[in-house]
């Protein structure tokens, strides 16, 4: 695969606004420069059972990390990658050769960053992450106590994930270290949205400067657990919820936190707003920018699609085992998946996106 892409140059940070607007006239069902983002699902494994998971309800593949044989090779065919996400439907930081992953990315000038769940968050691993140049570090807490935190992530680690994450902030102030940035997250169900201000007060009490309200991904076909029509807030806010959202804004203004409740999908720049059509996944990009693979090489359209239908057979493009990525890339499942998505009969994982999910 040919370093082709204009995008922003070696030490540079990724600015996905600038890419997507470079190849919003182009696309085909070819895609014309390589990608320059990929996510790379390390490790398909988790100690936690999130209501909001498919992976909960269902073993999506067996389970495995990524070998470190199919990481370089993944990352060596993408001479141009700006951005790298090393995370999937897993935990990455049960994963050994989390840092070193890191470390090679970083001596390739690619901004790094994860979600992680925060339980093994140990003064060792994050001096770890730290030395490796992680640029970004996202906790996904989803509650702001004890008896949600168990109720929506399955567990009883709220309190270990906070004072693991308080002390790694304070190991960085301590230190002076500004990477990895750090920020946490919830994801916006009814059941939880009261206490948007509390999770604020979190925030700053451990440390963390950054606090985002995530879209619930719900489809009618594959809803789980919480994951459910009745859960979401982005398609029905109603004036009493619009005040906890408020309330959260002003808290976060006085703590000093950043606050944002946009929807943000997990790409910075690629939250579109609703196109008032019926085509609201016309306004994609991401099969024109970045490749989504498992730890055991799969290639999907993205991180959404899990959620979005039962079965990654549906909508698999390709393994990274058994062909280069040059040969998924425009080959004719991504071709056709390309052109599905121009048209009015999109995949079936791809028909509600803009309206259930940012893009």
């Amino acid at each position: 695969m040919s370093d082709s892409a204009e995008v922003s140059g070696a030490g540079k940070p990724f600015d996905p606004r600038r890419y997507h607007e470079q190849v919003a006239g182009e696309r085909t069902d070819i895609a014309a420069r390589p990608p320059v983002c990929l996510y790379l699902e390390v490790t398909n494994r988790c100690n936690l059972l999130c209501t909001t998971c498919p992976r909960t309800y269902e073993e999506l593949e067996p389970p495995a990390d990524m070998s470190w044989d199919l990481f370089t090779s993944i990352v060596d065919q993408a001479p141009g990658l700006a951005r790298a996400v090393l995370h999937g439907v897993g935990e990455p930081m049960l994963v050994a050769n989390l840092p070193r992953m890191v470390r090679y990315l970083k001596d390739r000038s690619v901004h790094v960053l994860f979600n992680t769940n925060g339980t093994v968050l140990s003064e060792r691993n994050g001096r770890a992450l730290i030395d490796a140049g992680l640029d970004e570090l996202r906790v996904s807490l989803d509650a702001s106590n004890r008896g949600s935190f168990k109720a929506i992530r399955g567990r009883d680690y709220f309190s270990r994930i906070t004072r693991n994450v308080r002390a790694f902030r304070e190991l960085q102030e301590r230190e002076g270290h500004m990477k990895p940035q750090v920020s946490i997250w919830l994801t916006g169900l009814k059941e939880t949205v009261a206490e948007l201000p509390a999770f604020v007060t979190v925030a700053a009490e451990i440390g963390v400067k950054e606090v985002y309200l995530q879209r619930l991904v719900f489809f009618d076909e594959a809803a789980i657990g919480k994951a459910q029509p009745d859960q979401a807030l982005f398609e029905r806010l109603t004036e009493g919820e619009a005040t906890y959202l408020k309330q959260a804004e002003e808290l976060a203004r006085s703590l000093g936190v950043t606050f944002s409740a946009s929807g943000a999908a997990s790409e910075p720049g690629l939250s579109l707003k609703g196109s008032g059509e019926d085509s609201p996944w016309s306004l994609c990009r991401r099969p024109w920018s970045l490749m989504y693979f498992t730890a055991s090489g799969r290639a999907l359209p993205c991180c959404i699609a899990p959620f979005s239908q039962h079965g990654y057979d549906n909508y698999t493009l390709g393994n990274a085992r058994q062909e280069s990525l040059r040969e998924i890339w425009n080959g004719r499942a991504y071709r056709n998946f390309r052109a599905a998505l121009l048209s009015d009969k999109p995949p079936k994982a791809c028909a509600n996106c803009g309206l259930r999910w940012s893009l």
